[in-house]
């Protein structure tokens, strides 16, 4: 029966020899082995009484295993949900019960805390461990190494991802088979990927840069992985004479430049180094390309969209930006008040159409209907402009705008400038409460440890380079600056910490 998703990426590889996923150990895992263990959990999972579009929960560490249970639920024609494994017991309940998940497998370390909320809600519950033990991979032991892949067209629901959840409970987006598949194949054209390629593979699995584009564009390409649990740096360095191009968050590139052992001549054989799920600074690029030779392409995606733009293959890659649409992909800037589309150059709100753009948020119809235009369009939260090169610029979300005495004010703007003071690492630009004037601009500062921060010389700097109103009212010097598992600024962490600052001003 014909099965898109499972078809293109998977079954097409069956019987093949070719190596798939090279562990750290320096085992092999052929595709052919790799499709037989996945089979084998595609008749686990209707042993256990699941159906066509049932949802599978999955919070477990990367492993062979957990990427082959990926496969399964696309043989099998079930919803697969990968769920962050930095979840607590209380956030996990949540996505349990909101997506109605039929079954549940987790890491011993959860087993307790899950198996009483799993008993209220009718879900079953089994394990997957690292090493590949746990109740799941036991049963599925003495399984059929064939099966009969189930029949999916690619409007079918093919994985949900929860959002973030910064503002309010997060939002399941509901990917199909047609929205993994056609990013999939948009982005090996785009990325040049093919048999020869082997990616040096360090993201977790739970999210959408590890999972449907690393790997699925690995899959699509029918190359290879050197598949780490996460990102170790003397791994990476261990494995990059073996691979031809690495997807990282743009931690992975600061780590690197931050070794000595990382030299250009280590890197010269790699054909492509992709960033994104953060912003890469204007200076990381700099230093990339002068040690390496390389330039660090940069894309843009999210969870509700996979990829929509990115840098080109062949020709400029502007720091800065993440690009251009990717074929099939539209994008405009839109007025955020009216949603009319703006010229060329204003800064708006990104809207993004396309075979990528998911389906909805799971039992969310309100959510849906305002975030997803009848047209097509779906509304980001992303504050961008496109230059005039055609290339798309992020300034921000939508949120993170700070609205000061009655001026819209764009954080990314003074961020990239406080970047390019000396001795600063990186800053964030967030607006706090103020008695005056509504909101107020507030920049947090990195310190780079090369050089000395002069606080007062950046303030000058800036108020020559600012208008007043988009001036910080203060900076305010921290070790580090929070961020998510994928490497993202939680602004709504700063603002937080720093929302009573100016309470008495």
């Amino acid at each position: 029966m014909s099965n898109l998703l499972y078809d293109t990426l998977f079954g097409r590889h069956a019987g093949s020899s070719r190596p798939f996923l090279y562990l750290p150990d320096g085992k092999e895992i052929t595709y052919q082995a790799f499709l037989e263990q996945a089979t084998q959990f595609a008749h686990a999972l209707i042993s256990f009484g699941l159906t066509t579009g049932d949802r599978v929960a999955v919070q477990v560490e990367k492993s062979p295993e957990a990427l082959a249970l990926y496969a399964a639920c696309a043989q099998a024609g079930i919803v697969f949900l990968p769920l962050n494994t930095a979840y607590t017991v209380e956030e996990l309940s949540y996505f349990v019960e909101n997506s109605g998940a039929a079954l549940v497998i987790c890491d011993d370390r959860m087993l307790e805390g899950l198996r009483p909320i799993c008993s209220v809600l009718g879900a079953r519950l089994e394990t997957m461990n690292a090493d590949g033990t746990g109740s799941f991979g036991a049963q599925s032991e003495d399984k059929a190494t064939s099966f009969d892949t189930v029949s999916r067209v690619g409007g079918d629901l093919a994985a949900f991802l929860y959002t973030s959840g910064t503002t309010g409970r997060s939002k399941g987006a509901m990917l199909t088979q047609e929205n993994l598949v056609s990013n999939a194949r948009a982005l090996v054209e785009e990325w040049r990927f093919s048999e020869s390629d082997c990616l040096l593979h360090a993201l977790p699995i739970f999210h959408t840069h590890g999972l449907f584009v690393a790997t699925n564009v690995t899959l699509m390409a029918g190359s290879s992985m050197i598949f780490l649990p996460k990102f170790d740096l003397n791994l990476v360095l261990k494995h990059l004479p073996q691979a031809t191009s690495m997807m990282g968050v743009p931690t992975f590139y600061t780590r690197l430049l931050g070794d000595d052992r990382f030299t250009g001549a280590r890197a010269r054989h790699m054909r492509l180094f992709v960033s994104g799920s953060a912003p890469l600074l204007a200076e990381t690029h700099r230093e990339f390309e002068a040690r390496t030779g390389h330039r660090i392409l940069e894309r843009y995606g999210m969870t509700e969209t996979n990829m929509n733009t990115s840098n080109p293959y062949d020709g400029a890659r502007k720091a800065g930006t993440v690009g251009v649409p990717l074929p099939g992909v539209d994008l405009i800037i839109t007025d955020p008040e009216t949603g009319k589309e703006l010229e060329q150059g204003e800064i708006g709100q990104i809207e993004v159409r396309g075979p990528n753009v998911f389906k909805g948020y799971w039992q969310m119809p309100e959510k849906t209907a305002a975030e997803l235009r009848d047209n097509g369009f779906f509304i980001t939260g992303d504050l961008g402009r496109i230059d005039e090169d055609g290339y798309v610029q992020i300034v921000g979300r939508n949120k993170d705008l700070i609205i000061s005495g009655g001026y819209n004010i764009y954080p990314k703007e003074i961020e990239l400038l406080l970047d390019e003071q000396p001795g600063v690492l990186e800053s964030a630009v967030v607006g706090v409460p103020h008695p005056d004037f509504g909101e107020t601009v507030l920049g947090i500062l990195v310190a780079d440890r090369k050089d000395a921060i002069d606080l007062a010389g950046i303030e000058k700097s800036v108020g020559q380079s600012l208008a007043r109103f988009k001036q910080p009212r203060r900076l305010v010097l921290v070790n580090e600056l929070p961020r998510n598992t994928m490497g993202k600024v939680q602004k709504n962490v700063l603002r937080e910490a720093y929302k009573d600052m100016f309470a008495s001003a």
